[in-house]
């Protein structure tokens, strides 16, 4: 049998293992923050972006807050809500989809936070604590643009490979 007709029998598919292109399990921290109340199921990406997509309910907003120990007005301020619409709301109620982004961020940035840190606990200390780096304010008063975000994410960068101001 020639090299040619060994070619043309076989079939033209490719062995590679689909665990290789299995989503991220729930084991992810992240995932965690977000998903504490039983009504949202997170166990990837896709989830996620279908769920934010949607938007959040108030409920899981509030239990965010808690998670990452803010207050309804920080919440309120990096949301760009009033603190009193946002108190209107029901608890089921589903609020609009630019907030569950901006919860999306505050999740990835905690769980960043911790893995830099170490803990979530530490991470709430320095994120609250006013810092030369943020001209005298604490990351969380900066929150409330995405260059806030940006710019404590590239510090937690710096933190992570020791390089300091």
């Amino acid at each position: 049998m020639s090299d040619e007709s060994k070619h043309k029998n076989t079939p033209n598919i490719v062995s590679e293992p689909m665990i290789a292109y299995a989503a991220q399990s729930s084991g992810n921290p992240f995932y965690n923050l977000l998903g504490g109340a039983k009504s949202m199921k997170l166990s990837n990406d896709f989830d996620l972006i279908n769920i934010a997509r949607k938007g959040f309910s108030k409920h899981i907003l509030l239990a965010l807050a808690k998670k990452i120990s803010l207050n309804i007005q920080e919440l309120a301020n990096i949301l760009h809500i009033s603190e009193r619409t946002l108190q209107r709301y029901d608890d089921d109620a589903i609020i609009k989809t630019e907030y569950a982004e901006k919860a999306v961020e505050l999740a990835r940035l905690y769980t960043r936070g911790e893995d830099v840190f170490g803990s979530i606990d530490k991470f709430k200390l320095w994120i609250k604590a006013p810092s030369v780096v943020f001209n005298g304010e604490a990351p969380v008063t900066i929150l409330d643009t995405s260059a806030g975000f940006d710019m404590v994410f590239r510090e937690l960068g710096r933190i992570e490979h020791g390089i300091f101001a």
